[in-house]
């Protein structure tokens, strides 16, 4: 008979009467009496209406109890801008003047469901039930096009006067992108490139000798593919940079569709670390006038399939790394080596695709252009005025410098000290002065947080333009004279108002109303810091409470890493209801959660950033260990005894290694989709973070010792390992060696294998429900309600 599980040290108040365990169990006693289908492992049943707490505080159950914390606006000049709101009686739509300081709204709802009234002989519509979508407002805020009932319109601002937009307006092609001005679309047919003119409906065929794995614009990155062609467009709209993609020596990676009779083999290119040059996806660089179909072929290639900062060729709609310049008689682009070591800015010349070399840098762990994964590289090119701003972490900063763009030297740094240049804004056509965010410049404040500030090219007049506290995100005016901006922290809820571009207040435009989401029980998590392994390192992170909390009783600590090494565990500094890995609605099952930002995540110094680089598999486990052990010896509450860990792709890469190398601490993990061998996931990530592959004469290489498979004598506690079969970003492939080498040293584990499931599976109702049931059996010592069904 199984002896019933019964943790070493369960402290009798933690849950008050649902934590009736003895303090330590030497004999298999039941303490309280279960009905037989909840006593699997002999262990007291958890209350259900815990489960149901904590599914109350699920993201896609509180994500419809806040209102009025999001502002995107558009702005249609500098004097006026609109934008819609969510509010409780549904969205609200306002027009502002800045020269006025009016806020009215942008139409009359009852004006607006009168008019479509009329036209309409089947349904009745009203200005309750009336929705409107894909608004599209004039320059001068007259007229409106949008969306009602499956329709396009246009509405006449003045007059109230709604006609029906023409029903043969042109298709756009599937997976286009536009040009700037809307003329072109761009789209993918047959391994070419074509746009669609949507002012006459013609399509133009701008390359033709694109083929199966050597196609034009194609977007196969290994870890992510699509339908949707990668380029970059002139401003004006009739230039394109792209590429041919040669992939046609890159090695395929395969998986296995579920079926009914055979399953479905797919495949697709994917290069690995291990890789030779010569079997690695490579751009040829090219440049296409639509409006003459001419291309031009950029010289000095092929070039790795590469952007200057983590992660993907793309932000937004545009290929990075790219600027047409010179009025698109040249373009800049920036090359980065296969290794991220090397970046180096070239101009070619758009009549004859000669490039030259303007500036090179190296740096010898990892180039980032950028400290945000999908931030838009900090390079831009002065043209006339002959200089280009670089952004470089030489000083272990990231800053700004001043080049010449004929000879590439350094004239002078624009910022410099013990911070970061976050994102570039603007650059001002008249004074030159640059907008830009940047983190840590108060050493008062979260170093976390973003502010926007602005400085002359010359390294003065550094001015702060949000002087609020707490994270700032912002939407500056075509001519920079005011910013919209909303700011908030962790623990405070977000306000967005109009501020002049000295920083003043001049409208308070929203208030977030999180009324209802309190009403539900939501909290606040609350920030803390720490010190690292090294003792001398300030860390910070974010600790969750279950609603019902009581400083009198004792909860187990479960950390939900994201380990880095291109984003972190927390993510944004500002109000989120959402955190990643559902911190809240675990916490409401009596855990203490925590999310950590150790040593390897970025927004720091370039050292702090890079502080494993070469050994992945450390995650800064050694930090979060450090953290959360601080943080018992502060709080009473937390019994340290009892720590667990879960986390998904990096995070489940991470959780193994901490169920492997500190076997002693953590006492039970969950690991989803991890990367448990960089040697099987894309070449893109492990060749930056771990390094180049070598391979050593005694058999083993420079990615041995990230390696999971050769870790896992070290498990003691307790392992949930889960994958997609059909993860076309982590490939399952190095779980299941993972899997193998726990078979062979005789292991015991727990696994679940979702059937035709991407990488995206981690917030499953029943991944969720096996993660808490996971965590409530083995560090509360309990049996879960059985098959708690989602709400």
């Amino acid at each position: 008979m199984k002896q019933p599980y019964c943790p070493s040290v369960v402290k009798a108040a933690a849950l008050g009467a649902l934590m009736m365990i003895a303090a330590a169990c030497s004999t298999p006693t039941v303490v309280v009496e279960t009905p037989e289908t909840e006593r699997i492992y002999g262990l007291p049943a958890f209350d259900e209406n815990l489960y149901a707490n904590a599914d109350a505080m699920l993201s896609r159950n509180v994500a419809g109890l806040v209102f009025r914390d999001r502002v995107n606006p558009t702005w249609l000049s500098e004097t006026l801008f609109w934008y819609s709101v969510n509010t409780p009686d549904g969205t609200a739509y306002h027009l502002v003047n800045t020269d006025t300081r009016a806020v009215n709204p942008l139409f009359d709802q009852e004006r607006l469901a009168a008019a479509l009234d009329v036209l309409d002989e089947e349904k009745t519509v009203s200005a309750e039930n009336l929705v409107v979508s894909q608004i599209t407002v004039s320059d001068d805020a007259r007229f409106m096009e949008f969306r009602h009932d499956g329709s396009m319109w246009n509405l006449d601002l003045g007059t109230y006067e709604v006609q029906p937009l023409k029903s043969d307006s042109i298709e756009t092609p599937r997976s286009a992108v536009f040009s700037p001005d809307g003329r072109y679309a761009a789209f993918i047919r047959a391994y070419n490139l074509w746009v669609r003119d949507m002012h006459t409906g013609d399509d133009l065929q701008l390359t033709t000798d694109g083929e199966h794995r050597f196609g034009y614009a194609t977007d196969s990155q290994g870890w992510f593919r699509s339908d949707r062609p990668i380029l970059k467009w002139s401003r004006e709209g009739y230039m394109i940079s792209t590429y041919q993609l040669d992939e046609r020596n890159v090695p395929e990676m395969h998986i296995l569709r579920t079926a009914q009779g055979r399953p479905e083999l797919v495949s697709w290119p994917y290069a690995i670390p291990s890789d030779p040059d010569d079997e690695v996806p490579m751009h040829h660089r090219v440049v296409i006038d639509v409006e003459t179909q001419n291309m031009v072929r950029i010289q000095g290639g092929p070039y790795h399939q590469r952007t200057s900062n983590c992660c993907g060729l793309t932000r937004g709609n545009d290929w990075a790394d790219n600027q047409f310049i010179d009025g698109n008689r040249k373009l800049a682009f920036v090359a980065t080596s296969r290794d991220y070591k090397e970046v180096t800015l070239k101009i070619a010349d758009l009549r004859t695709g000669e490039v030259r070399e303007v500036f090179h840098e190296r740096d010898e762990i990892f180039i980032e252009t950028n400290l945000n994964s999908r931030g838009v590289p900090n390079w831009r090119v002065l043209y006339d005025q002959g200089e280009f701003i670089w952004f470089s972490r030489e000083s272990d900063w990231g800053h700004l410098y001043l080049h010449d763009l004929e000879t590439g030297e350094r004239i002078h740094s624009i910022t410099e000290g013990p911070w970061n240049v976050s994102n570039i804004l603007r650059i001002e056509d008249t004074s030159g002065r640059i907008w830009f965010t940047a983190l840590g410049i108060d050493p008062d404040k979260d170093p976390y947080e973003e502010y926007v500030y602005s400085v002359l090219q010359d390294g003065t007049g550094l001015s702060l333009h949000t002087p609020d506290t707490g994270h700032h995100s912002v939407s500056l005016s075509p001519e920079g004279g005011f910013l919209v901006d909303t700011f908030s922290t962790v623990n405070s809820a977000p306000v967005t108002v109009l501020r002049d571009r000295f920083g003043e207040v001049i409208l308070t435009l929203e208030e977030a109303d999180l009324s209802r989401l309190f009403e539900a029980g939501w909290q606040f998590p609350e920030p803390f810091s720490a010190m690292a392994r090294d003792g001398e390192t300030e860390i910070f992170g974010l600790m969750f409470k279950p609603m019902n909390f009581d400083p009198d009783k004792s909860y187990p600590i479960i950390n939900s890493i994201y380990p880095g090494p291109q984003i972190g565990s927390v993510g944004t500094r500002g109000f989120a209801h959402s955190r990643r890995g559902q911190a809240q609605a675990l916490a409401e099952l009596g855990f203490i959660v925590v999310q950590i930002d150790a040593l390897g995540t970025p927004f720091r110094s370039r050292s702090f950033h890079a502080a494993y680089y070469g050994d992945m598999s450390d995650n800064g486990l050694p930090d979060q260990i450090s953290a959360m052990r601080e943080l018992a010896e502060r709080h009473s509450f937390i019994d340290i005894e009892r720590a667990g860990m879960y986390g998904h792709s990096g995070g489940g890469f991470a959780t193994a290694a901490a169920m492997f190398n500190h076997g002693d601490f953590f006492k039970a993990g969950v690991a989803g989709a991890g990367n448990m061998d960089n040697r099987g996931y894309t070449f893109y990530w492990g060749e930056k973070f771990q390094g180049p592959f070598e391979r050593f004469e005694d058999g083993t290489d420079s990615f041995t010792n990230q390696a999971l498979q050769y870790q896992v004598e070290g498990l003691q506690g307790h392992l949930l390992i889960s994958y997609g079969t059909m993860d076309t970003n982590v490939h399952p492939n190095t779980t299941l060696q993972l899997i193998d080498a726990l078979i062979d040293a005789n292991k015991d584990f727990d696994l679940i294998v979702l059937p035709n499931r991407g990488h995206g599976y981690a917030n499953e109702s029943y991944k969720l429900r096996r993660t808490w049931d996971f965590f409530v059996r083995h560090l509360h010592g309990m049996e879960p309600p059985r098959e708690y069904s989602f709400r």
